[in-house]
């Protein structure tokens, strides 16, 4: 189904060529590599120079978990008022469940700050985060900045980059984002879908094929070929959201006259223009799917790179899901977790189906589901499935085109717009359940379960066309390649209206007199130190799992309410997954405070330091290890939460992405790097002239490891810092930056 290009290669003619059959001169290679849509987009956004780039973007967007501490921290930091277009959504804490009032206090302390500082402001129910930002605010060559992860609009010809809050703030207070210019990986489409195959067969295959291998991390991918027309946009943008799950950067597509038409649809022509690669352009390696090759896929727990095809897991099921059921196991601690009871003679049955959000929740994806459904019925056993349309209106015009009416008869129910689905705030599924869904995520405990309880559901990502088809069987796994359906669907109508009448349109609309509306749970964020000359770290926490989750560093679901009060927060950090990490970090920040009282460190911690001289300003500190922490969410809580009890280090063998690293930066934590990190909880580390090493770019750190019974010479490295990612560790973290500047 998909081939991976190893190395350089060109795209001319329509094809593309491995390096070693076409140009081979450096001059030809440099001239290519500046034909790519990417580097088209880049360089007009660029202040930097052609390696170290500096990007500044046309518009940020942040939804109601993130909105809150970014605005805290831009003001902070001096913000007077929004510099450039800025949607809020309300797409994450949109049902007000959870919390008492915080959650719709959070919503009112956002749309003051829209009026006071101007900015957009969607209201709950209306959109999702990344459907509304298709709709309205994507434009062919522009760059988009989100916080939230799955910031994608590459089909629509724009480059979205999904990152930790403080990102967002950098452009807010007219700064850049920093970043060595990435590979671009060409990924050449050709063919043509088979009917009940969908956008997220696609993406799971392609995830499967590229996640584990590291092959696109941090690169940006580059749709092109003659596949593309062969695909509608709903299909596309399907395609690219999930793009996030490979770990690359961003993504970009051709524009065509399917483009040109999604524009007109929703009222902006005029920001349409085509955008192609030059012929020639250069790649630094290649991916070629066979769209004609693709089969109806599944991504079982807990990981969309977990990729079968159903007919793979429909003729093996008991082989392949017993190995999904150990990890489970592995994660409850106990062997209650079970997913092989859900083999019965005639197949394999799940309990639930979920068809949402910025990937799931399109106006083709659902409209095919009824056509799958029309005529029978979701049944009356256990198995339900639940509808949420990506926008309002996206659900118009599936009521106005009689969809809606024939799923709710079918005995599915359709709610509104809402992401929770896809982090653990809604549909949260009954314990041992397998859930089938067509979001972005089946990361572990993200569909809501809390093993430490002893709860845990598993989730299988899918495309809404085989969710269907499996709910047209009442919960037995079917792939709607089997199932007879028409796939015609009606033509889709976008109402703005909607939009007019709802949305509070305030970008560069600043009004300063406006006083910003604080709920009881919003907080300020609590000092940060900067970093001192000296650092004594002690282990707070050992992961020793391949890859750490920024769900498993600061869950989703539950946690969501507090993300508005960085104190409340941090008290379930890594609750998942070490949850007797916030009390031995708690501890670790008293000794500290007392340092900073007394001037000198605890008797209880100079005891255990093995005779080795500590000197004068010593800043002391937690720290966490994991071998490859921050894959999934930009979230920069799973930095912020560590930083707020103390925290002043990872140690890793790598991290996952860039936005995490970035994430610990940003709060004044270094990235350290280690090839076998081998510490335990309870040991030291201590480095001595800390300031002067980061300050002066040193590539090594020399340290000491002080363990339990010995004392060893190790070093670190943290990899390129820029000048300002220097001065923000020293300062303690970005707040303290921007304030001293």
């Amino acid at each position: 189904m998909i081939k991976l290009i190893r190395g350089g290669c060109y795209y001319m003619g329509g094809a593309l060529v491995k390096e070693n059959r076409a140009f081979k001169t450096s001059e030809q290679r440099d001239a290519a590599k500046s034909g790519t849509m990417t580097w088209q987009i880049l360089k007009r956004h660029n202040r930097g120079d052609g390696d170290n780039l500096k990007i500044r973007f046309d518009a940020i967007a942040s939804h109601d978990i993130t909105y809150v501490g970014i605005i805290q921290t831009a003001k902070a930091s001096g913000l007077t008022e929004f510099p450039l277009s800025y949607t809020l959504t309300n797409c994450h804490n949109s049902l007000c469940a959870v919390g008492g009032t915080i959650n719709e206090d959070d919503h009112v302390f956002g749309l003051s700050a829209a009026k006071k500082y101007g900015a957009n402001f969607v209201p709950p129910h209306i959109a999702v985060i990344h459907q509304y930002m298709r709709e309205v605010e994507a434009k062919v060559g522009r760059m988009i900045l989100g916080s939230d992860s799955h910031t994608r609009y590459g089909a629509l010809g724009t480059l979205g980059v999904g990152e930790g809050g403080p990102e967002l703030v950098k452009q807010i207070l007219n700064k850049t984002y920093d970043v060595k210019r990435p590979e671009v990986i060409a990924v050449y489409l050709r063919g043509s879908l088979k009917k009940g195959v969908g956008p997220q067969d696609v993406a799971i295959a392609l995830c499967g094929a590229v996640f584990k291998n590291g092959f696109v991390k941090n690169k940006i991918l580059e749709f092109i070929g003659p596949g593309i027309k062969n695909l509608s946009m709903d299909y596309r943008n399907g395609i690219d959201v999930m793009t996030t799950e490979t770990a690359c950067l961003s993504s970009v597509w051709e524009t065509d006259e399917k483009t040109q038409e999604y524009y007109k649809i929703h009222g902006r022509e005029g920001d349409y223009k085509e955008l192609k690669p030059t012929d020639p352009a250069y790649y630094d390696g290649g991916i070629v799917i066979n769209l004609s090759t693709i089969e109806p896929m599944i991504a079982l727990p807990f990981h969309p790179s977990n990729a079968f095809t159903i007919r793979e897991v429909l003729e093996h099921p008991r082989e392949i899901l017993e190995e999904v059921e150990a990890a489970g196991r592995k994660l409850r601690g106990d062997d209650k977790f079970t997913l092989t009871d859900k083999i019965r003679d005639d197949g394999v049955y799940v309990g639930q189906g979920i068809i949402a959000g910025c990937a799931g929740g399109m106006y083709e994806n659902i409209a095919e589901a009824y056509e799958i459904l029309k005529g029978k019925t979701t049944g009356v056993d256990e198995f339900s499935l639940s509808i949420y349309p990506s926008s309002q209106p996206v659900y118009k015009a599936l009521v106005d085109n009689g969809y809606v009416g024939g799923l709710l008869e079918a005995g599915a129910v359709v709610k509104t717009a809402f992401c929770g689905p896809c982090f653990g705030a809604g549909d949260v599924p009954a314990n041992n359940t397998l859930s089938i869904r067509h979001t972005t995520r089946n990361f572990e405990s993200r569909e809501g379960s809390k093993p430490a309880a002893g709860q845990l559901a598993a989730v299988a990502l899918m495309d809404a066309r085989s969710i269907a088809a499996t709910a047209a069987n009442g919960g037995r796994l079917t792939p709607a390649t089997e199932v007879s359906y028409t796939k015609k669907v009606k033509k889709y109508f976008f109402d703005g209206k909607i939009y007019e009448n709802r949305v509070y349109h305030g970008a560069g609309k600043a009004h300063k007199e406006e006083e910003l509306k604080y709920g009881p749970n919003i907080a300020d964020w609590p000092e940060m130190i900067p970093l001192g000359k000296n650092l004594l770290i002690k282990i707070a926490s050992v992961i020793n799992d391949p890859v750490t989750t920024t769900d498993e560093l600061i869950p989703s679901g539950e946690t969501s309410s507090y993300r508005s009060n960085p104190y409340k927060l941090a008290e379930f950090t890594l609750s998942r997954k070490d949850p007797a990490y916030v009390g031995r970090a708690k501890q670790i920040k008293a000794d500290e405070d007392a340092r900073r009282e007394t001037g000198k460190l605890p008797d209880s911690v100079l005891a255990q330091l093995k005779d080795v001289q500590i000197g004068e300003n010593t800043i002391y500190g937690s720290c966490v290890v994991a071998n490859k922490p921050g894959d999934g969410s930009a979230r920069e809580q799973a930095a912020s939460c560590q930083r707020v009890l103390g925290g002043v280090a990872n140690i890793a063998k790598e991290y996952a992405t860039k936005r995490y690293r970035s994430n610990l930066i940003n709060w004044g934590m270094l990235p350290l790097l280690m090839e076998k990190p081998h510490f335990k909880v309870g040991d030291y580390v201590y480095i001595e002239n800390i300031d002067k090493l980061i300050a002066e770019g040193a590539e090594k750190i020399p340290a000491k490891h002080i363990g339990h019974n010995d004392v060893k010479d190790v070093e670190f490295t943290v990899g390129q810092l820029t000048p300002d990612e220097r001065s923000i560790i020293l300062r303690g973290c970005l707040i303290n930056f921007n304030a001293g500047r």
